[in-house]
């Protein structure tokens, strides 16, 4: 008497083909997880990267604008840490009762890489400062 166990051949095959697959499937998605939260890392270091060069930016803007200095240049390009920031200042001249004085409009634009490029990186800061006293 032939058991039915024995009439099946190949079964054991084709359930080993089907964890392998999957398991294969689970390595790629992890795989592609871990270079997405590597990625994202990077690019959360450069935009603080970013902001630092832009707020140095405006600090520096605010140095040149205010007393001793006096000085509000319309546009000035500096180099801070391997981003070009683009300083620009306007000033208004304001009259309250007798005084006279004015107000900065600063703003910065810090930017690393091509606009159009993947790794591309930049942040804008705007403040406004007086001399009145």
């Amino acid at each position: 008497m032939k058991w039915p166990i024995q009439n099946q051949h190949g079964f054991t095959l084709i359930g080993v083909v089907f964890i392998l697959v999957v398991l294969g499937i689970f390595g790629v998605t992890m795989l592609i997880l871990s270079s997405v939260q590597t990625a994202t890392g990077t690019f959360a270091l450069q935009g603080t990267r970013a902001y630092a060069a832009a707020r140095s930016g405006i600090e520096w803007g605010i140095n040149r604008a205010l007393p001793p200095n006096n000085s509000c240049v319309a546009s000035s390009l500096l180099t801070i840490d391997g981003f070009q920031v683009t300083v620009g200042c306007v000033s208004v001249s304001i009259t309250e009762g007798s005084s006279i004085y004015a107000v900065y409009t600063l703003t910065s634009l810090a930017e690393m890489g091509s606009y159009a490029g993947d790794e591309y990186f930049s942040r804008r800061l705007e403040a406004r400062v007086t001399n009145a006293q």
